[in-house]
């Protein structure tokens, strides 16, 4: 976290996996500043130059070595605030825990370098930079297994400096904080010259671990430390760290050490320091005693608070970013998207539920459609879906296809839940429900890892697996369980004792190791099951369990963590492994395939990233041989089963891929869950699963899924451009040939802004035509479903009513796009989506589509009748301003034809609407009131009601009373008149509607 003195309003956050992101506004809006621009998206230290806030520096990677850590890759800059950013090296530290910059220099920066959190690694230590970070130059250094985790300059001298060292590492089976590298040094030139301070009077006697350290801003012979050690605690120096008292021994401040162990003195206030952990602690006299301070998230990480106003800070956590302006009393909102989801799935329900655990949190399920509100704020509720479904943080879910609202999920130690969403009832039914916290793998019966695999068999829903070092079946919903397999690990002692290292342990579930890591039974044999564990083994039976087989993968390395292993839709026997070993310092993608039950298999990571290690993979269920791959960085694509990947990142920002799904419900799109971003939809993978990119062809327009009545609000087509045309155009036919809408696109429109709002418009306008792009490459054009709309004209104001056109109804139907000369059309269909409008007909629809087309045409001849009385409003007004007072007869009849005409303009519309909310003093009239039909007609896919014809009728019969007048008026008062105006050699009045260009609706809601 970071801030700045002289701009209150901004502040920066880092997110574990989401990039950096900056608040102007005090942390009421959030938005991500790195996307595009860094190449990773971990950022675990920000710093804001004092002396020019545009200057802002970060460094890459998590130093709360947490089992889920993100790695890495150096340092950025920023000189303008953020908009833009440099890397500036440090690569090879791959993790940075604090990054200071001089309070009057900003180039002089510094760097505290943990390093690789699995491995020895010589590039850990302090470094600095006198030159903005153009070079480097490392100033302390302990040893490979030491790294810095504290960097502090003091307030008042920045000359002086304060590091703490710290000796740990993550691997994949454990952790470990403390050894003979850990320690606390102390420099008076600016990091010229170090001494080391671990050892002086009052701290600690024995080994040491992490080391949170901070000097108070009142006065610079305050230092405050807490320590983790066998006799550590909270600790005070009033000599500048000469000597030392211990205050406090709480273990609530020091819990956990390597995941806390922060410390915060006051800029104005020398007693008053702040300590994080669980809780946020905050005491004013010096740490002999302590108050917690209340936030919106627990798990506390980071705090900045600002030099020259001590109420003022922003605080980190497990929940995001949070800003106080009042010394914590109250915080801001953490509204960033930056969810950590373990693994997604969707669900039966229509629209489909996405779903997933999100660390240290809930589950949680969504809807994939968004909300859309209706006039007035109305609609759009039966959208608005986000609900949890029992498990925890870390687990697996699984829906019961049969009924969707039936949902098993799971948590760390082997928590395992049932809730019936309906009923609200939410069992455990744990395989072993025996809580392991706090003991070593070795000490556990049955080893469920923090984020144990929930499958449910694809042949038989009623099956459902979980797994520990064993696969565990189930088949009455969790009310028994049968262990069906033998423990299908390694289980190599080395690798199953405590964890948390010499000083604290720290067993938590995800040190939980030699585990059946991923479950998948086929969807094509109900005998064939799969399962890989995290220490590297991948195991196969056929036979239901009855006897297994180890089918490990050459090359895969020992210990690699079988992250997902994917058996075929297709074909029994083939199934797709991603693997990692990226806590074991080896950062290749591990990705195979057999295509024999695991007798030989082959390697396919071609033309993925060397440095980006897979997490997921899935096969595409509607075409076979077309993959899906998760990584580190992002997502990939391989249409020829493996043998080339392809990037397919598109506007995801570089973030953790944890796994991936494809949607069963409509069979259209795309869904994974990121460590950091949430959850990302690729709607409508038409084109993916059409082979991609077809490059040989100047044009290709590719084949639309069926657009469905009841779920879907638009139809995407897709074509690709060779090369760049002129002209484009997409045309929709329906089955006859008929064409329905066309949308052009030329370089004009590419160029032309989009029009800005107008004033009191209501947010309720008719949405402007799309063009089609005309660029080389892939693009999409979106139909509304709705053929054209009705006529209107400038100025339209109406109330819960639009001009838009009916929507399509049922059939069969074209897409035709044509490109400089050339034309391609495909077909496709519109359906009622089987679910909803189960109770629905196409004769309905059609029904709902005729009535709704006359209430359109209705609509246009009313609007095309007022376009007509002001076209000849607009001659009138031109043929009297030509007359002198000699002709007043003429300028009478005139005068005349025209209050004739005007009284039956305001019969036709309201003319006195001048702004949104006008219809609330005068009433609507005739065509608003008929275009307000519509809305009714179509405010669900059903047969019309009889109300609906009635009403339509009256108001049907109440124009055409009104056209009459207006075409009797026009053959009768107009010829005389015209007469008039030839003797006076003037040209005759035209029954012509006024002419105007693209005509614009506005529409209110109701209130």
């Amino acid at each position: 976290m970071a801030g700045s003195t002289t701009r209150p309003n901004e502040y920066y956050m880092g997110a574990t996996g989401g990039g950096l992101w900056k608040t102007t506004d005090g942390g009421t809006t959030w938005r991500p500043v790195t996307d595009g621009q860094i190449n990773y998206s971990s950022v675990g230290a920000v710093a804001v130059a004092a002396s020019n806030p545009d200057v802002v520096y970060i460094g890459t990677g998590e130093a709360d070595i947490r089992g889920n850590i993100i790695q890495g890759g150096g340092a950025y800059k920023s000189t303008d605030a953020g908009k833009t950013w440099t890397h500036i090296g440090l690569t090879e530290t791959q993790v940075i825990a604090k990054i200071r910059v001089h309070p009057t220099n900003p180039d002089l920066v510094y760097v505290a370098a943990f390093g690789h959190h699995a491995a020895p690694n010589p590039d850990r230590g302090v470094y600095r930079s006198k030159d903005g970070g153009k070079t480097w130059d490392r100033i302390l250094f302990r040893d490979n297994r030491t790294g810095a985790n504290e960097l502090v300059i003091d307030p008042n001298d920045p000359k002086v400096l304060y590091v703490a060292l710290w000796e740990a590492y993550r691997n994949s089976w454990e952790m470990s904080s403390g050894g003979p590298g850990s320690g606390m040094f102390k420099s008076t030139d600016g990091g010229d010259h170090w001494t080391e301070i671990s050892r002086n009077p009052g701290l600690p006697k024995g080994m040491l671990g992490k080391i949170g350290l901070s000097v108070s801003g009142a006065d610079s012979t305050r230092l405050y430390a807490q320590i983790e050690a066998e006799d550590g605690g909270f600790f005070l120096s009033d000599d500048a760290g000469a000597t030392w008292r211990k205050v406090s021994e709480r273990r609530d401040l020091r819990q956990r050490a390597f995941y806390y162990t922060r410390v915060y003195a006051d800029p104005k206030v020398k007693d008053t320091v702040w300590v994080l952990n669980v809780n946020i602690y905050k005491s004013t006299d010096a740490g002999k005693t302590w108050k917690s301070v209340s936030v919106p998230h627990g798990d506390n990480h980071d705090l900045w608070i600002a030099a020259n106003d001590s109420n003022r800070m922003i605080e980190a956590n497990d929940g995001g970013g949070t800003i106080s302006v009042n010394g914590g009393e109250t915080w801001t909102a953490e509204t960033m998207q930056t969810a950590q989801f373990y693994h997604v799935i969707t669900t039966k329900h229509v629209p489909y539920h996405i779903c997933g655990a999100q660390q240290d949190n809930s589950t949680a399920c969504v809807s994939s459609r968004l909300p859309q509100g209706g006039p007035g704020g109305s609609g759009g509720g039966a959208d608005q879906v986000f609900y949890s479904v029992g498990g925890g943080e870390s687990g697996y879910i699984a829906s019961d296809p049969r009924n969707p609202d039936i949902f098993y999920a799971g948590s760390y130690g082997g928590l395992t839940t049932r809730l019936d969403r309906r009923t609200g009832q939410e069992r455990q039914i744990n395989p072993h429900p025996d809580n392991p916290m706090g003991y070593a793998s070795v000490d556990i019966a049955e080893r469920f890892q923090w984020t144990f695999p929930i499958v449910m068999a694809p042949t038989d829903p009623s099956t459902l697996y979980v797994g520990s070092q064993h696969v565990w079946k189930s088949t009455n919903e969790g009310q028994s369980w049968t262990r069906i397999s033998p423990d299908l690990t390694r289980h190599d002692p080395k690798t199953m004792g405590a964890s948390g290292g010499p000083i604290t342990k720290d067993n938590t579930g995800v040190e939980t190791y030699a585990t059946v890591f991923t479950i998948a039974p086929s969807p094509r044999d109900g005998g064939v099951i799969w399962a890989g564990s995290d220490d590297g083994y991948v195991q196969m039976t056929r036979n239901g369990g009855a006897s297994w087989k180890n089918v490990t993968p050459p090359g895969v390395g020992d210990f690699a963590r079988i992250s997902l292993i994917e058996a075929s839709p297709f074909r029994a026997g083939t199934a797709y492994v991603a693997a990692n070993r990226y806590q074991q310092d080896d950062f290749k993608p591990y990705v195979f395939r057999t295509d024999d039950y695991g007798e030989t298999w082959t390697a396919i990571n071609g033309g993925v990233a060397a440095n980006d290690f897979a997490r997921a993979i899935r096969e595409d269920p509607k075409r076979a041989r077309l993959l899906y791959l998760g990584t580190e960085h992002g997502v990939y694509v391989s249409f020829d089963d493996g043998a080339k990947w392809e990037s397919l990142r598109q506007n995801l920002p570089d973030t953790p891929v944890h796994d991936i799904a494809l949607e069963t419900t409509s069979q259209r799109d795309l869904v994974i869950a990121t460590h950091g971003r949430g959850f990302y939809v690729m709607d409508n993978i038409a084109p993916l699963r059409q082979g991609g990119l077809q490059t040989t062809s100047t044009l290709h327009l590719y084949k639309p899924d069926d657009a469905l009545r009841g779920l879907d609000r638009s139809l995407p087509v897709d074509y690709f451009l060779k090369q760049a045309a002129q002209k484009v155009t997409m045309e929709f036919l329906d089955a006859q040939g008929k064409v329905i809408r066309t949308f052009a696109g030329t370089p004009a429109d590419a160029e032309r802004k989009p029009p800005a709002p107008e004033d009191d418009d209501g947010g309720f306008r008719r949405p402007p035509e799309p063009h089609p792009a005309v660029a080389a490459g892939l693009h999409r054009l979106t139909w509304d479903l709705r053929y054209p709309g009705a006529t209107d004209f400038p100025g339209l104001i109406m109330w819960a009513a639009s001009s838009r056109g009916p929507i399509a109804p049922p059939g069969t139907y074209q897409a035709r796009v044509s490109a400089d000369g050339q034309t391609e059309t495909q077909s496709f269909a519109i359906q009622r989506e089987p679910h909803l409008l189960k109770d629905v007909t196409d004769q309905d629809l059609q029904e709902e589509f005729d009535l709704a087309m006359k209430v359109r045409d209705k609509a246009s001849q009313a609007n095309e009748a007022v376009l007509l009385v002001r076209g000849i409003r607009e001659q009138i007004k031109d043929r009297k301003a030509r007359l002198d007072a000699r002709n007043a007869p003429v300028v009478k009849a005139l005068d005349d034809f025209e209050a004739a005409l005007s009284a039956i303009e305001g019969e036709i519309y309201q003319v006195k609407l001048q702004s949104s909310q006008d219809p609330l003093n005068f009433p609507i009239k005739l065509n608003n009131k008929i275009a307000a039909l519509q809305g009714v007609i179509e405010s669900a896919d059903v047969k019309p009601s009889e109300q609906a014809y009635s009403v339509f009728r009256t108001l049907s019969n109440g124009l055409d009373e009104q056209l009459g007048k207006l075409d009797t008026g026009v053959k009768t008062k107009m010829p005389p008149i015209n007469q008039l105006l030839q003797r006076q050699k003037l040209e005759p009045i035209k029954a012509e509607p006024l002419k105007v260009e693209a005509a614009k609706t506005s529409s209110s809601p109701p209130q």
